[in-house]
């Protein structure tokens, strides 16, 4: 009849291990915590993209600056001339 397990926790049939709880709540923490990390890397890759591109818009906006003024410097001298 002891032997009988018909619903109920297994915790009224299984002795409780201490150090064995405490272990599988650690790797439950830890497994939380790096899954936090990966997503906040992820936020900092993306992030650190966008400044890419806005890097080269910028570099490309002062090169087009400077070839316009060149060409525009070439132009007016080949009128003077």
């Amino acid at each position: 009849m002891a032997n009988e397990r018909e619903g109920g926790s297994r915790f009224l049939y299984e002795p409780f291990d201490a150090n064995r709880a405490r272990i599988d709540a650690n790797e439950k923490m830890f497994n939380q915590r790096w899954d936090a990390l990966e997503q906040r890397l992820e936020k900092i890759e993306e992030n650190i993209d966008r400044v890419d591109k806005r890097l080269w818009i910028m570099v490309y906006g002062i090169v087009a600056v400077v070839l316009s003024r060149t060409a525009s410097s070439i132009i007016a001298f080949a009128n003077s001339v």
